[in-house]
């Protein structure tokens, strides 16, 4: 530590945010400097962000703006910060997150030490159980909209830190450089893509809607992943009246709730059979709706679960077709499960945890594209459609465990 700057930041947390964010990984900045590059100078690259961070002279550069698509044809803004920025904000958030994880409420659970979504939605699945009623919230554009004043509020009630607090406002009004090249200001949002984002968000929402709820509505259990929230509730008129209560507190708050994305649904399953137009709903990429499962003594009944969503399958299947697996008879089988074995295990691992069959049909097309490929590699499949089903589901009968996928499901059939 140098007694003669004004900031106590030591370089080994310096060093230890670096490792963070070397794990991480992530694309350039505004700059075009990857990891790689950032690494060739490495002790003098994080030396300058020690020692401009530490004497209060450290100024951010604006975050490169990357639109990703969406399930349902939009995009989603990201913002991307330099890798220096990135190690600095990992150094400001290492420093706060331990001061908000005591007072975050039990029901939060984005981007959070040892919490994660499948948590949220077994919970989410149990109170649906519980209670008959969902209102499921949409806030119009949470990330973008954020007040810096009510942001920087909520920040300085838990540290006095001079330079944390000067780090995050030059943060929050460090611009965006748009993909035409063009600088845009900062007047409110903290982007998505930015290491201390989530943790601003989380903190935004706790006083925004988790303690607003907990003084208003003790009564009602909720699960609120950053901006996507449940609220389970005993009736159609608790729901409704819940509804209106928030969307007054959102304006408090200069936010907005989506006026068609934010619904009210029903939990229907075998015993709560009323009908009423909206038995469904999503959360975290799950569609909850009324399912056929089966006890374990074998009996058939109705319950109202999760399982993978329309939306989720569909991009899934945009992605597989992207991957034209049909086509790449110049592989060989062991370099295809080498090449898309990382994406469909990520799949199976987040969607099939909860009625994991159901994401079989989501993943049949990759068997269709397997069973075409097999067609244009070996000679004595080609124009055989049977007799290429045959082959793929020996393979399938041998090796079980080769796609990740052929554990959710029964065999593929013609």
């Amino acid at each position: 530590m140098d007694k003669a700057k004004p900031f106590c930041i030591s370089k080994r947390e310096v060093w230890e945010a670096y490792k963070r964010v070397r794990a991480n990984q992530g694309a350039a900045g505004v700059d075009g400097q990857t990891l790689a590059q950032f690494d060739e100078d490495l002790s003098n690259n994080l030396y300058r962000i020690w020692n401009r961070m530490s004497s209060g002279s450290y100024m951010p550069e604006c975050v490169r703006r990357v639109d990703i698509p969406k399930s349902d044809g939009r995009t989603r803004p990201l913002g991307v910060p330099t890798v220096a920025d990135r190690i600095a904000q990992m150094v400001v958030k290492r420093r706060l997150e331990p001061l908000l994880e005591p007072v975050f409420h039990n029901d939060s659970y984005g981007y959070r030490p040892k919490r994660s979504a499948h948590q949220a939605l077994a919970q989410a699945r149990r109170r649906c159980w519980q209670r008959d009623w969902v209102l499921d919230l949409d806030i119009k554009g949470f990330f973008d909209n954020i007040d810096h004043e009510l942001m920087m509020r909520a920040v300085r009630h838990h540290t006095d830190s001079a330079w944390m607090l000067l780090y995050i406002e030059r943060w929050l009004k460090a611009g965006v450089k748009m993909p035409d090249g063009h600088q845009e200001r900062s007047d409110k949002g903290t982007p998505q893509g930015g290491v201390i984002s989530p943790l601003l968000a989380n903190l935004f929402l706790h006083y925004a809607f988790d303690c607003w709820m907990r003084k208003h509505y003790p009564g009602i259990a909720f699960e609120r992943y950053a901006d996507d929230v449940i609220c389970h509730c005993d009736s159609q008129e608790q729901a409704s009246e819940l509804r209106q209560a928030l969307e007054q507190r959102m304006r408090e708050c200069k936010l907005e709730l989506h006026p068609h994305k934010t619904q009210i649904a029903y939990c229907r399953d075998g015993t709560r059979r009323h009908n009423y137009p909206q038995c469904t709903f999503d959360f975290l990429g799950y569609t909850f709706k009324p399912r056929r499962a089966m006890t374990r003594g074998g009996r058939l009944f109705v319950s109202f679960a999760p399982a993978v969503s329309d939306a989720a399958g569909k991009a899934m299947r945009q992605t597989m077709r992207r991957w034209r697996v049909s086509r790449r008879s110049d592989l060989e089988l062991p370099q295809i499960v080498r090449w898309i074995e990382p994406q469909l295990k990520g799949w199976v691992q987040y969607y099939g945890r909860l009625h994991r069959s159901a994401l079989s049909s989501a993943l049949r097309s990759l068997d269709y594209a397997l069973m075409r490929w097999a067609q244009r590699k070996y000679k004595r499949l080609r124009g055989h459609v049977k007799r290429a089903w045959d082959w793929l589901n020996g393979l399938r009968a041998q090796r079980p465990n080769l796609f990740a996928h052929w554990l959710c499901a029964s065999p593929a059939r013609q």
